[in-house]
């Protein structure tokens, strides 16, 4: 596990996606709601722009050998780099540009996402037509590609950020299914198998290793999520929606917490609220202080030991929202802070 000391100065961060195509606007929202310690800006992603955009298709843009285009069905692999991958990078790099411009100067913590290795290898199909799920050797491969693409990823932004202490986050929200044999295959009428939680693990801790001095997190915004696993595979850090968490995995979190494992709690709505408004700052967080008192845990730990976050990803917000809720994180945090009991 690397060193945590990155997620020390990052009281509040987003998810990852935000809405609309404009990637100045994205990148100065997102670098204006966390600056001076109000918590971790991040490399936005803009799914609206279309397929490369999307979660799957921005990792295809990163992958080191491995290309994709886009089927009826979704993102395929393909023998050589076409339209689809050309544009994935494109968008990349203007995004790293954006990202660039209204980072300068800047010194602290910064955050970059990709899709993890098992929600990619049940998105992503092979060249037949079926997921990467279904075939452990390309499983294996796929992995490899994407902790080579990661390690460049990686380099360029620090080349363009030299100020910056990264942290990588998996985007995971497929690795429940993987591990209960829930994903289903083109058909749809059938699953594919399970994969052995102990494959599941090495090739996790083998993507995350790449990530080097970076820290690291792992985010699902689905039920049931694998925290001793996720710990095992050396994840820094586990983000989740809170609201979805049961009273079984409770002690889960508990023990992760005492085991230095950061958290990142999902309390503020990724989308528009029907009533129009957020709650206040104190009452997001709420829940947080009650599982604390219900876990036994020291109140004063809550900082070092929680980020909040939005429950996922804010690109079906509005634009208004979306800056909205960043800016509700980061007072929430601080609501936190100043009363941790």
């Amino acid at each position: 596990m690397s060193e945590n000391s990155v997620f020390r100065d990052c009281p509040a961060t987003g998810i990852g996606s935000m809405p609309g195509g404009d990637a100045r606007e994205a990148a100065k929202t997102v670098t204006g709601s966390f600056g001076d310690g109000e918590g971790m800006p991040y490399l936005a992603e803009l799914p609206a722009r279309g397929p490369g955009a999307d979660m799957t298709g921005r990792t295809v843009g990163l992958l080191s050998e491995l290309y994709g285009h886009v089927e009826p069905s979704g993102w395929r692999i393909s023998d050589r780099p076409g339209r689809d991958t050309r544009r994935a990078r494109s968008w990349l790099g203007e995004d790293l540009d954006a990202l660039e411009e209204f980072t300068q100067g800047y010194q602290g913590p910064l955050k970059v996402q990709a899709v993890g290795p098992w929600t990619l290898a049940a998105a992503l199909e092979r060249r037949g037509g079926e997921a990467f799920i279904g075939d452990p050797g390309a499983c294996r491969d796929l992995a490899d590609s994407l902790a080579e693409g990661l390690r460049g990823h990686l380099a360029e932004v620090r080349r363009r950020v030299p100020g910056a202490r990264l942290a990588v986050q998996l985007d995971e929200p497929s690795l429940t299914a993987v591990l209960r044999g829930r994903v289903r295959t083109a058909s749809g009428y059938r699953t594919y198998r399970a994969v052995d939680r102990q494959v599941v693990e090495a090739t996790l801790r083998e993507v995350l290793a790449a990530a080097g001095e970076a820290a690291t997190l792992v985010h699902t915004c689905a039920p049931e999520v694998p925290f001793a696993l996720l710990r095992r595979a050396g994840a820094d850090g586990i983000s989740f929606d809170l609201s979805l968490l049961t009273e079984r995995e409770e002690e889960a979190v508990g023990e992760a917490v005492e085991g230095g494992t950061r958290m990142f709690f999902g309390v503020v709505p990724g989308t528009d609220p029907a009533s129009g408004r957020l709650s206040d700052p104190g009452g997001s967080v709420m829940g947080v202080r009650t599982l604390w008192r219900r876990l036994g845990l020291n109140p004063g730990t809550l900082t070092e030991s929680v980020t909040v976050t939005p429950s996922c990803g804010l690109a079906g917000a509005s634009p208004a929202y979306a800056r909205a809720a960043l800016a509700h994180c980061a007072r929430a945090a601080r609501s936190l802070a100043d009363n941790p009991e």
